[in-house]
């Protein structure tokens, strides 16, 4: 798989699209049956443990939002930036902001993940990203 910068794009705001339902059965779709993931200091492989830690991050970070924003691509590789916002279960709002390298394979499933992610506290009414994007709000990330 060798991505354009059209694929690349479409391949990023689909990732985006799903990760915003906050469907773990749905977004571990996206990756290969022994995807290989780091997420911050996790490591994971294969769509059961890509389930069961989309299933606890959700669970904690409430009213997830996502956006993502592809940084560059080449061959069948795809670096992103991203940014989300969600609150614990005590009320407080984070920003949490992101790069990410991915790796797919030939099938057009995504076979490597690793993310590095840092969170900033936020007030609620310093929120820019309030769900899945309207079409309206295409924001660049900041």
């Amino acid at each position: 798989m060798n991505f354009t910068e059209e694929t690349a794009r479409a391949k990023v705001r689909a990732a985006e699209d799903a990760w915003n339902t906050r469907d773990p059965e749905r977004v571990a779709l996206a990756y290969t049956p022994d995807s290989v993931w780091r997420n911050r200091d996790e490591f994971l492989t294969g769509r059961v443990e890509i389930r069961e830690f989309l299933t606890r991050k959700w669970a904690r970070e409430l009213d997830y939002a996502l956006r993502k924003e592809l940084w560059t691509f080449g061959g069948n590789r795809i670096a992103v930036r991203f940014q989300y916002e969600c609150h614990d279960a005590d009320g407080r709002w984070w920003r949490s902001y992101g790069n990410e390298l991915w790796e797919f394979a030939d099938d057009g499933l995504m076979r490597r993940r690793e993310a590095s992610i840092n969170d900033v506290p936020i007030d609620e009414a310093d929120r820019r990203i309030r769900g899945p994007r309207t079409g309206e709000d295409d924001l660049p990330l900041a």
